[in-house]
């Protein structure tokens, strides 16, 4: 499935909009080839039911990333579904600009991440209901009735993101293994009722990757960065594991670890021979936790241009 879209002022900036439009492209995806509106999906018992983001994974470089894109920019987006059971699909997209890579997007070419003009992006989506009216805690498998995800194509099981996200929700990273030496930051963030619920009151994937940029740019400036180094990070990998949600009342526990890329071996197949000394390179992992339980998991290889001072 293709589709054109022209970047407007609500799906660009220093923030999460660019990504909600990418989860309403998974959704309209699904919505076209699914035979059920996502939009408005229920249940046996005709209760609403959710196409909820489990596992999101954003690959972008230092020539075109999420933060890069802005007014105007006339992008072509390849989307394609594969077949997780009843319960769960996969979307894949790649996303170029000035016709980068057209053509049918094939997995192994996808997970090549080789064009330097696309963006990827992986999600995994689980179908959920609420177990009690109005919480947003102990959400439930739930698939709609006219759900129907028998054509869909099996993904190579080398490209599973099942091993991936396990390895993240037991371990809280999505490192192989952590370096030595972290430096670490704790921030309590209050869930922001009028800004970061969607409109059936759950705390909107988008926002995780809000809140969790919330918390980077206070870990940066706890570590003498600026703000003009934020607004200037490129975020070359993200990966993000959806664990559970929030109620609005709710204040999450925000725990970050830090290390120079060069001490990770999963950063090094990001780097490039364009590198040079005014690009700082980190990885980041951030757990987030409400009142204790894990809620979301999410590791990032930033790039950071500028010769500001700091500690890393």
């Amino acid at each position: 499935m293709t589709r054109t879209a022209l970047v407007k002022p609500g799906m660009c900036g220093p923030n999460s909009l660019f990504v909600g439009e990418v989860g309403d492209w998974t959704w309209d995806t699904v919505s076209a080839l699914c035979g059920t509106n996502a939009f408005d999906a229920r249940n046996a018992a005709g209760d609403p039911t959710y196409l909820s983001f489990y596992y999101f994974h954003v690959r972008g470089s230092r020539d075109l990333h999420v933060n890069a894109l802005t007014f105007g920019d006339e992008l072509e987006v390849t989307s394609r579904l594969f077949g997780f059971g009843s319960e769960s699909v996969l979307a894949l997209h790649r996303i170029g600009r000035d016709g980068a890579q057209a053509g049918p997007l094939d997995p192994d070419r996808f997970y090549a991440f080789d064009d330097p003009g696309s963006i990827y992006v992986e999600t995994f989506n689980r179908w959920i209901a609420r177990s009690a009216p109005g919480s947003n805690e102990g959400l439930v498998k739930s698939s709609p009735v006219d759900f129907r995800h028998e054509h869909l194509p099996t993904l190579p099981g080398a490209y599973s993101p099942r091993r991936v996200y396990s390895h993240a929700r037991s371990t809280g990273t999505f490192l192989d293994r952590k370096p030595d030496d972290p430096v670490t930051f704790t921030a309590d963030y209050p869930v922001e009722p009028s800004r970061d619920l969607n409109g059936v009151g759950l705390l909107y994937f988008a926002s995780y990757f809000s809140i969790i940029d919330w918390a980077l740019l206070r870990f940066w400036r706890h570590r003498g960065f600026s703000v003009a180094d934020f607004l200037g990070r490129v975020v070359l990998d993200q990966r993000l594991c959806y664990l559970g949600n929030a109620n609005a009342d709710s204040v999450l526990r925000l725990r970050l670890e830090c290390w120079p890329a060069a001490t990770n071996e999963n950063a090094k197949e990001n780097a490039n021979e364009n590198a040079n000394e005014n690009e700082n390179e980190e990885i980041v992992n951030l757990v987030m936790e409400d009142r204790g339980r894990t809620i979301a998991v999410s590791t990032l290889h930033l790039l950071r241009r500028g010769d500001t001072d700091g500690d890393a």
